[in-house]
C-alpha cells in the first residue's frame, strides 16, 4: 500500500521519531499521522507536565466531515478540536482512530497537556469569597497564572510607598511640608523649580483610600509584570510610564498649581502592557451585586471609559489626563516589546495564541 499524505496528498509517508514513537511524517509537509494510541503515547514522553496523556479519548468538539481522507481506510476525515477550551483542528478517522496533524500545530499539540492544567487555574469559578471580597472592597478579582518566580520589585515599590505615606500621611502639618518639597505642580515644573517632584510625586497620596487602591492594582498586575520581563526592566518600565502620565498631565494643565501625587500613572502604564501579554486573565467587575469575570480588554474598556468621562465632565482633585498617558505609554511599550517578551515566555506566548478560549 502507499501511504499518500493526506494532508498535502502529493508526499508520501515515511517513519519518523517523535518524541519515542515511531509515527508516519510527510517529508513534504511536515504533517503526522499517528495510529491508535500513538498520539497519547508521544505526548507521554514529551516535556510537558503530564506522563499519562488521554488525549484521543478526551477530543473537543467535533467541526464536520474534513476534505481529508484516510490514507489507510480510505474514508473521510473528520475534524475535531484537540481539546474543549484550546481549539487545535486535528484530523480523526472513526475507522481506525488515526489522528493527523499539521506541520504548523505539532508544538501546540505537544504542549496541549500543560495548556489543559493552566486552563484549569483560569477558568476557576467565582465563589462565595471572591464575591464578598469584591462587594466589600470594590476591588476586582484576578484569575491569571502564578508568576514563576517572587516579585521582589513590586514588594519594594509596594513597601515603599506604603512606609513613606505612613511617614508623614497622619499628620497635617507634615502632609503639607512634604507636599509644598515632593508633590508635583505643573506650573513650578516649567518655571524650573523642584524638578525632582518628576519622581517623588510617584511616591506619595492623598489619603489612605487613594493608596489602598493604588497599592491593589500594583499588586494585583505587578507581580505577572514583573515575572515577564524582569526586575531590573519591570521596575525601568514602571518608572518610564510614571514620568510619560505626568508629561501628559503637564502638557494638558501647564498652568496648573495643584498637587499632583500618586502612583496611579504608572499602574496605569501597567495596565496598558497587562492588556498587549495577559488576555488570557479575567478581572472580575461588579455592578451593584452582579459579579462577572471580564478579559484584560473588557476590563480596561470600563476604566478607561470612567477616566475619560471624568475628563469630559471637568472633575476636579484626579490627575485624569496623567492616567490616560500612563496607559497610553503602557500601550506603546506592550506593543513594541510584545515580540521579545514572547519569545522569553514561552508558556504565556502559547497563552496567547487565538486557539486558546477561557471561560468566563
Amino acid at each position: 500500500m502507499i501511504n499518500i499524505c493526506p494532508g498535502c496528498h502529493e508526499g508520501r509517508l515515511r517513519a519518523y521519531n517523535f518524541h519515542g514513537e515511531q509515527v508516519d511524517c510527510c517529508r513534504q509537509c511536515g504533517g503526522l499521522w499517528f495510529k491508535n494510541g500513538e498520539l497519547n503515547a508521544a505526548l507521554s514522553k514529551a516535556d510537558n507536565g503530564d506522563d499519562d496523556v488521554r488525549v484521543e479519548e478526551t477530543l473537543g468538539d467535533l467541526l464536520g466531515i474534513s476534505s481529508r481522507s484516510c490514507h489507510q481506510c480510505d474514508l473521510s476525515l473528520h475534524r475535531y478540536h484537540l481539546m474543549t477550551g484550546y481549539e487545535i483542528e486535528v484530523d480523526v478517522c472513526h475507522s481506525c482512530s488515526g489522528v493527523w496533524v499539521d506541520e504548523h500545530e505539532r508544538t501546540k499539540v505537544v504542549q496541549s497537556p500543560k495548556v489543559r492544567q493552566l486552563l484549569e487555574e483560569l477558568n476557576g469559578r467565582i465563589s462565595v469569597k471572591t464575591w464578598l471580597f469584591q462587594f466589600l472592597s470594590k476591588m476586582p478579582v484576578e484569575f491569571n497564572l502564578k508568576p514563576k518566580s517572587t516579585p521582589l520589585v513590586t514588594y519594594m515599590l509596594l513597601a515603599l510607598n506604603i512606609l513613606i505615606f505612613f511617614a508623614y500621611g497622619f499628620n497635617l502639618s507634615t502632609t503639607d511640608m512634604v507636599f509644598e518639597n515632593f508633590a508635583m505642580r505643573s506650573n513650578e515644573l516649567l518655571a524650573g523649580h523642584h524638578p525632582w517632584t518628576l519622581l517623588s510625586h510617584m511616591f506619595l497620596h492623598g489619603d489612605i483610600m487613594h493608596l489602598a487602591g493604588n497599592m491593589y492594582f500594583l499588586y494585583v498586575v505587578g507581580d505577572n509584570l514583573e515575572d515577564a520581563l524582569g526586575r531590573a526592566k519591570f521596575f525601568g518600565l514602571y518608572i518610564l510610564c510614571g514620568l510619560a502620565a505626568a508629561g501628559a498631565q503637564i502638557a494638558a494643565d501647564p498652568g496648573s498649581g495643584i498637587y499632583m501625587v500618586g502612583a496611579s500613572g504608572a499602574i496605569a502604564g501597567l495596565f496598558g502592557m497587562y492588556l498587549m501579554w495577559f488576555r488570557h486573565a479575567s478581572l472580575t467587575f461588579m455592578f451593584v451585586v452582579f459579579q462577572k469575570k471580564l478579559s484584560p480588554m473588557a476590563f480596561f474598556a470600563i476604566w478607561l471609559g470612567f477616566n475619560i468621562f471624568g475628563l469630559v465632565m471637568a472633575g476636579q482633585g484626579v490627575a485624569y489626563w496623567a492616567h490616560i498617558g500612563g496607559f497610553v505609554m503602557g500601550l506603546i511599550l506592550g506593543i513594541s516589546l510584545k515580540s521579545k517578551v514572547m519569545h522569553n515566555n514561552p508558556m504565556l506566548a502559547l497563552l496567547n495564541e487565538p486557539e486558546v478560549k477561557i471561560a468566563r
